[in-house]
């Protein structure tokens, strides 16, 4: 028989090993030998890469495209960080009456204080359940509150502090409610006390001053203002309002994620005061 035929020399003298068939690698003295056609590759929607943002998928898996080809990057909401803000800068700063300077004139002065008949619980859930409490400060910023705060026509039993949160229909809303309950002799006055507080909290302007918004059949006068806020780089606007009877004395900063962009004029006060009522009554609760 006769011998295998020889491969001839490659260009420098070596014989080349096994070459690949047409449709891929073929075995050669050590293993497998690469082909034209590699492996499986990943497909054209590779995992997260360094330094590029992790996408959300589309319908059907895949990210979504953008107008360039480019996949989407996912919308960012800040409505909720600058509700949060603002709510935030309305307790610690204005709703108290904070750097208020008060002006009294004789008028009243030996009126006697009413009977202590009434007090301002925190409940879990305000405006038939819209709102939840989301903090309860009445032990350290009511306790500035009677501290830091003096009026000769209020005689403070306690405070009521406090941050509510809702959302509906996306929209994130919140209510912030700070004041005090004790005998008040000349709520006029300590009502329009907290209005003008509210426009000293940080970064705030009152932009339309208080004016009186009482819903017809109310028990109890309502005052509501606008107040604008800068806030996370953002101008914000939204009503605040407030009552004061013999015992109780309460602002009510009602901040709307869907309202925030609002021109002051455009703000519904009355709605505004609607809400104040309904805070007033889920508070407001007999002694004893």
């Amino acid at each position: 028989m006769p011998p295998p035929p020889q491969q001839p020399p490659g260009p420098h003298g070596a014989y080349p090993g096994p070459q690949p068939g047409p449709y891929g690698a073929q075995p050669g003295p050590y293993g497998a030998q690469p082909g034209p056609y590699p492996g499986p590759q990943a497909g054209p929607y590779p995992g997260p890469q360094p330094g590029v943002p992790q996408q959300y998928p589309g319908p059907y898996g895949g990210p979504v495209p953008g107008p360039y080809g480019m996949p989407q990057p996912p919308r960012k909401k800040r409505t909720g960080l600058v509700v949060g803000l603002v709510a935030g800068a309305l307790v610690l700063f204005g709703c108290l009456g904070y750097g208020v300077k008060m002006v009294f004139d004789a008028a009243g002065g030996d009126t006697p204080f009413p009977a202590a008949t009434h007090k301002l619980t925190v409940p879990r859930k305000l405006v038939d359940g819209q709102y939840t409490l989301a903090q309860d400060m009445s032990g350290t910023e009511g306790k500035k509150l009677l501290d830091e705060s003096y009026s000769p026509f209020a005689r403070t039993d306690g405070a009521a502090v406090a941050q509510y949160t809702a959302e509906q229909d996306g929209a994130v809303k919140a209510l912030v409610v700070s004041g005090y309950y004790g005998q008040i002799k000349r709520p006029d006055t300590e009502r329009g006390s907290l209005l003008r507080g509210a426009g000293t909290a940080q970064n705030a302007k009152i932009e339309i001053p208080a004016k009186d918004v009482t819903p017809a059949g109310a028990e109890v006068k309502v005052e509501c203002e606008v107040l604008s806020n800068t806030e996370a780089g953002n101008k914000v606007t939204f009503p605040m309002c407030a009552w004061a009877d013999g015992n109780t004395a309460v602002g009510v900063g009602v901040v709307d994620g869907a309202t925030l962009a609002r021109e002051p004029g455009d703000i519904d006060l009355a709605a505004a005061a609607e809400v104040t009522l309904k805070v007033r009554a889920e508070m407001r609760t007999p002694i004893g």
